[in-house]
Formats: C-alpha cells, sequence, structure tokens
C-alpha cells in the first residue's frame, strides 16, 4: 500500500504531474500565441514612442516611419532641456505637485466618505448612494463651463489650485472604497467596538490599515487622471511657467509645424512616473482591485 502511494506520489508525497495531451498543448500554444499578438498590439505604439523619441527631426517626420533610429539621435532632448520656450522642468513640476495633492485629497475625501456608506445605518443612505452613482453618469465635458465660472470667481485661474480642487471630490472614488470596505471581515470592527473603540479609532487604526491595496489603487488612479488630464489645463492655465506636462508639449507643434522628435521625448517624460508608480504599485493594485468586486 505504502510502495503503491509513493510510486502515485512520486514519493514525496506530492502528486505526479500527468503528461499534457496534443489537445492541451494545442491550446496552450493558441493562447500562447493570442496572448503575445495582444502584448505586441500594446507595446508597439509604446516601443515606437521611445524610438521617435532618439530620432533626428527629418527622420522622424519621414514617410514610412522608421523602426530603428538611424543615425541615433539625443537632439530632441537636449532641445527640450535647453530651450528657454520649452520650461519642461518646470511643467514637470507643475504636473507631480498637482497630481500628487489632487490624489492625496481625492484618497482621503473618498475614504471618509465611502466609510459610512459601508459599514453606517442612517435615514437616506441609499438615496446617497444613488445620486454618488449617479454623477458618474455625467460626462466631465459638461461640467467645464460650471467649474470655470466657480474657478473664476475664487480667483483660482492661472494657479495650480484650479487643476487640483475641482477633481478633489470623487465620486468613483467613493463608490471604489466603498466595495472594498464591504469586502473586509466586520468582525474586526465589532470586536474593535466591544473593546470600546470608537468609529473613527475603529476607521483609522482597524479599516484603513487594512485597506491599503485599496488606497494605493485609488491613489494611482487618481494620480493618472490628473497628470494625464489636458483639457482642463488649457482652459484655467495661461502662463507659460504654470503649465502641466500635457497642455505644455501641445505648444510644441503649430498649425504648420509639428516637431515629432519633440513631443515623442516629452511623451517619453511625461511616462516616467507612470511607469515608476506602476512598477512599485502593481501587487497592490491588482489585490485593490480584485477585493473592490467582492460585494455589492
Amino acid at each position: 500500500m505504502t510502495a503503491t502511494r509513493a510510486i502515485v506520489t512520486g514519493g514525496g508525497g506530492v502528486p505526479a504531474r500527468r503528461p499534457s495531451t496534443p489537445a492541451q498543448k494545442t491550446k496552450s500554444l493558441v493562447r500562447l500565441v493570442v496572448l503575445s499578438v495582444i502584448a505586441l498590439i500594446f507595446a508597439s505604439p509604446l516601443v515606437f514612442m521611445i524610438v521617435t523619441s532618439f530620432k533626428t527631426r527629418a527622420e522622424a517626420a519621414g514617410i514610412p516611419p522608421t523602426w530603428i533610429p538611424n543615425p541615433f539621435s539625443l537632439q530632441a532632448y537636449e532641445t527640450i532641456f535647453s530651450a528657454n520656450a520649452t520650461p519642461v522642468l518646470v511643467w514637470f513640476g507643475n504636473s507631480m505637485l498637482a497630481a500628487a495633492c489632487n490624489s492625496a485629497i481625492v484618497v482621503i475625501t473618498a475614504s471618509l466618505a465611502a466609510y459610512p456608506l459601508a459599514r453606517m445605518q442612517f435615514r437616506g443612505k441609499n438615496i446617497v448612494l444613488a445620486v454618488v452613482i449617479g454623477t458618474l453618469l455625467v460626462p466631465p465635458v459638461i461640467l467645464i463651463i460650471p467649474n470655470y465660472l466657480i474657478v473664476s470667481e475664487l480667483g483660482w485661474l492661472n494657479t495650480l489650485v484650479a487643476v487640483i480642487v475641482p477633481t478633489a471630490a470623487s465620486a468613483f472614488g467613493v463608490f471604489f472604497m466603498r466595495q472594498f470596505f464591504l469586502s473586509l471581515p466586520i468582525e474586526l470592527e465589532e470586536a474593535a467596538l466591544l473593546d470600546g473603540a470608537n468609529r473613527f479609532v475603529i476607521f483609522t487604526r482597524v479599516v484603513l490599515p487594512l485597506a491599503r491595496p485599496a488606497l494605493a489603487t485609488l491613489a494611482l488612479l487618481a494620480f493618472l487622471t490628473n497628470w494625464n488630464d489636458f483639457l482642463w489645463p488649457v482652459y484655467v492655465l495661461f502662463s507659460p511657467e504654470m503649465q502641466t506636462l500635457p497642455a505644455g508639449l501641445s505648444t510644441l507643434q503649430s498649425a504648420n509645424t509639428v516637431r515629432y522628435d519633440l513631443l515623442m521625448a516629452g511623451a517619453v517624460i511625461a511616462s516616467v512616473p507612470v511607469l515608476i508608480l506602476f512598477v512599485f504599485l502593481q501587487r497592490f493594485i491588482i489585490e485593490g482591485v480584485a477585493r473592490s468586486g467582492v460585494k455589492g
């Protein structure tokens, strides 16, 4: 009996792996090919952007486009960082400051608003939740004029406050955090209540530490939304030194001239913070998104 079990399990207590059938091998091969094609489709624009940023001005505008720079040139980066008319580092700093501040405020306001909707019982709770979800159906472009009038009355035009505050209250953030809070075991909060902790202590010392994946995910999404925003900064920021990076990069082209090498170099610079954040936060993003869809 023991000898038979050892043979079946491979002698180490681990079941022996069955050899793959031809059908399974074919299925795995097809899956690999499909995933490789999808990965190639998504990676091609990124690779072409990087390649074009190292081309000369003439080669970047050449038809047909080439995938290998000939010659390899840093002309675009030298032009961007040396030209007084294109303060890319200033735009980069403005975007970084605005996106970081907006992300922090979104995380704070969304978590504070989401916890009562997830755990507390009060009159009109479902109505409040319905209103929050309903605002997600409103196209953001419709709110440009009302937001502009409010920002103008407050004297925030041509300041970074104008690109930080208007989107600081995120309906998506509230809904996202509520879903994550619902996935947390309520027994931990009940145990804290029995120990005499109030709701605020439970929220700050029990719930928020458990919600770090969702908080990191929401912070990244808010950062990316503000970082990539182009239309709103164009309306509210006027002077060159106050521009954010997406709005500033648009000034590198005119009606008659498009510097593709400069645009691609600027796009590479704008992509660096995003890629770094994804590398360090990808584990939290996967866990946060997965757990936020557990309960409704």
